[in-house]
């Protein structure tokens, strides 16, 4: 808006005054740079350490699977994401979260690049490379097959990567986990513990920061030592046996990198203890049965958990639907 003013140099001599028309400048407002999503700036650093981690990984650490195998999954991983994403969009009427141009195509694809590489990367299926795609598959499937609508919105229960893990593991027998020594198979000297103590801070500083997670993270590590110490105490297991998974690279990547995933987790940090502490109980349960790959189907059931917990609470009004 612009206004008229009177400038005393325009005052005729006869007393008439001269209108200046000359509109005043008005000082410009600096723009407010939005906020960016805490969310997808966790999504991007966990994308790009993951990434750097698994080329590492292939030239340098030892990983055994076949260098292929990171790049197919990843193709995999996106096709099966937009074509999930657009089926179900198709299904509901709705716009597709990809859709909006090239950033949101890409905010959109990086849980699935994460997942494709943490399937690639966790996995072992000797010289078949279709157990990977078919763990990515279903890590993504599972976002839109268990899930729950919570306050107007469908959120997804089970986390992804997991998911895809825990149910190619149960399904083929003779698919296993990568051997925890291949995170550092070629590395010696200060390298192999330095390389785990930088992929702790690395990963502890992202939850710290951006996901929150550090009450669940807390709960989880504690958690995990108590169980070790009850089976100990009660069903004379090794103690040392049972606290080793905490000294590998494996146990570091799972607790900053897995169970950490914000969309299968509570926000709330009351929340977070309870279901990172969950998850240990349930873990030192299976281990105490035998069952091996604990670390993954505790955490389908904790998830599993959560979820009829959010089902009673919102049967009973307290979550809206």
């Amino acid at each position: 808006m612009t206004t008229e003013t009177t400038n005393p140099a325009l005052v005729h001599p006869n007393g008439v005054t001269a209108i200046n028309t000359q509109p005043e400048t008005q000082p410009e407002a600096v723009p407010v740079k939005p906020k960016r999503d805490p969310r997808v700036l966790a999504l991007q650093r966990f994308a790009m350490s993951i990434s750097a981690f698994t080329i590492l990984g292939h030239i340098f650490f030892g990983f055994e699977q076949a260098p292929i195998t990171p790049i197919v999954g990843l193709l995999v991983g996106y096709a099966s994401a937009i074509g999930f994403e657009a089926l179900d969009a198709w299904a509901y009427n709705r716009q597709p979260d990809f859709a909006g141009g090239a950033r949101a195509l890409g905010v959109f694809l990086l849980p699935a690049h994460i997942g494709a590489l943490a399937c690639s990367m966790l996995l072992y299926g000797n010289s078949s490379l279709w157990p990977y795609l078919f763990a990515i598959i279903v890590g993504n499937a599972s976002k839109y097959v268990v899930r729950l609508r919570i306050k107007g919105k469908l959120r997804h229960v089970l986390n992804p990567s997991n998911t895809g893990i825990a149910v190619t593991l149960v399904l083929f027998d003779w698919v296993g986990i990568a051997p925890p020594y291949h995170f550092t198979n070629w590395l010696h000297g200060a390298l192999s513990w330095l390389i785990p103590v930088g992929i702790l801070m690395l990963g502890t500083m992202l939850n710290a920061k951006l996901t929150k997670k550090t009450p669940l993270i807390a709960a989880w590590v504690g958690g995990f030592v108590l169980q070790a110490l009850v089976r100990w105490l009660v069903l004379d297991h090794a103690l040392v046996g049972a606290l080793l998974p905490m000294t590998g690279v494996a146990f570091i990547l799972y607790t900053n990198y897995m169970i950490t995933d914000p969309g299968s987790t509570p926000s709330a940090p009351r929340g977070q203890v309870v279901f990172g502490f969950t998850a240990a109980v349930v873990y030192g349960v299976l281990v105490s049965f035998g069952i091996v790959f604990g670390l993954f189907f505790a955490l389908v059931i904790t998830c599993l958990l959560r979820g009829g917990v959010l089902l009673v609470a919102r049967a009973r009004g307290r979550v809206p639907a």
